[in-house]
Formats: structure tokens, sequence, C-alpha cells
């Protein structure tokens, strides 16, 4: 059997996500996943797509180490989270930017301190927190509303914010979960074209969606995954 390690493997001779043999069933004898066999390398932009039920939200988890697979090694990052110990997840965490849905702003705080709350998790200074917040607000045009509360933006400009809390930290992946299903079909543009920017700079993207004409327009790798298993995976917004 292959040695399982905590260690993390060497960037240069890695995927930044990778799954081998990877299943995942529920006690009650569904397969969540079945025999997944997936690489994405450093700074792809990749959509993963498919219907309700078809194993994308079980995909993601598994990414994030909310759940764990029943088989099969999954590497993320130079981690493996077949072996990886519970202390392990939040350094894991840590490489990664998550973008939600429903963006899970707190509504007590202002946009600033929304985006300030990412890296004071990870004990920044304060110095460090004014630059980097001030420079992730204007990467997702919002420098003029750091005072502003969730309460006064639009929708787009509350997933804008998860944006940029989730690129606050520099993180060599962002995992972006129906990043539009909230807004309207602008801003659904606007946020996808965001995203294609920043993995033009060099960070991998990972996206679910549902809306196959932003996969069309958007033109990068497509997964498909459908009642647990992949599909289709092709390049250039095809499926």
């Amino acid at each position: 059997m292959e040695e399982i390690i905590n260690e993390r493997v060497p960037e240069q001779s890695r995927p930044i996500i990778e799954f081998r043999g990877v299943s995942k069933t529920y006690p009650t004898g569904t397969h969540a996943l079945e025999d997944v066999n997936i690489r994405i390398n450093n700074g792809e932009f990749v959509f993963v797509v498919g219907s309700s039920g078809a194993g994308k939200s079980i995909f993601m988890k598994l990414i994030m180490r909310e759940e764990k697979a029943n088989t099969g090694i999954i590497t993320v990052n130079g981690f493996n989270l077949t072996s990886m110990k519970r202390k392990q997840i939040p350094l894991l965490r840590r490489t990664m930017g998550i973008v939600f849905q429903d963006f899970r702003l707190i509504p007590t705080m202002n946009v600033f301190q929304n985006v300030a709350f990412a890296m004071h998790v990870v004990g920044a200074s304060d110095r460090n927190v004014r630059k980097e917040v001030s420079k992730a607000l204007s990467k997702v045009g919002l420098g003029n509303k750091a005072r502003s509360m969730p309460a006064q933006l639009s929708g787009g400009e509350q997933q804008r914010v998860g944006l940029a809390r989730a690129l606050v930290n520099s993180p060599d992946l962002i995992i972006a979960d129906e990043p539009t299903g909230n807004v309207d079909p602008n801003m659904s543009y606007e946020i996808v074209s965001l995203l294609t920017e920043i993995n033009k700079r060099g960070t991998t993207v990972l996206m679910v969606t549902h809306d196959h004409n932003l996969v069309r327009d958007f033109q990068h790798r497509v997964i498909m995954l459908d009642r647990g298993k992949i599909v289709a995976d092709n390049a250039g917004g095809s499926f």
C-alpha cells in the first residue's frame, strides 16, 4: 500500500488538487461520489457543473475537509487530506479563499471590518491589515465602500466584499461555491470576470455553478458530475 504522509509535498512536484480513487458513501448507502480521479494544476480556472444531487457539494466539502472520503486519496495544496489530523485543518484552509453563494458577511461589521476579519484570524498585524484590506477592496472596485454596512450594499456589492475577503490573505486557491446564485445576470458576469482576472495573476480558481451561459462565455475548463461520477472533463467551456 502506498505510504501516506502528513507533510506537504514540494510545490513544483504537485497539482494543487488531486483525487485518486475517491469515493464517499453515506450510512444510508447513498453513493455521493464514486471512484473519482481528477487532477487540477496550479493556475487553472475550473468550472464544476452538474444537476442537483450530482455530487458538486460533497466534492467541494471534501476539498475543504468539511467531509472525509471513505476510500481514495485527496491532496490539496500539498496537504494529504486522507491522513490529515483535525488540528491541521485550519492550516489547510489558510491556503484557500472561499466565496459563498449567500455572502456570509457579518451584519454588525462594515465592509472594511468584514474583510479584515479574515486577516485577524491568521494573526496579521494592524499595519498589514490596513494595507492589504485596502488593496483587496480596490481590486474588486469597492475602495469607496470601506465604511459602508452590508445592509447598505446591493447583492452584487456584497458578493464583491466576499470576494475581497477571500483574496485578502493571498491564497493559492479560491473556491467559489455558486458565487453568482444570488445576483443578477449582469453582476454574475462581473463576478466571473473578476475571478478570471485573479486567475490570470496566478491564483487557481475552482467554481461551482449552474449557469451554463457563464460556462460557455468564459471558456474555462469544465468538470461535469452526474450521480457521483465525473462524466465530462473538457477544456474551453464545452460540455
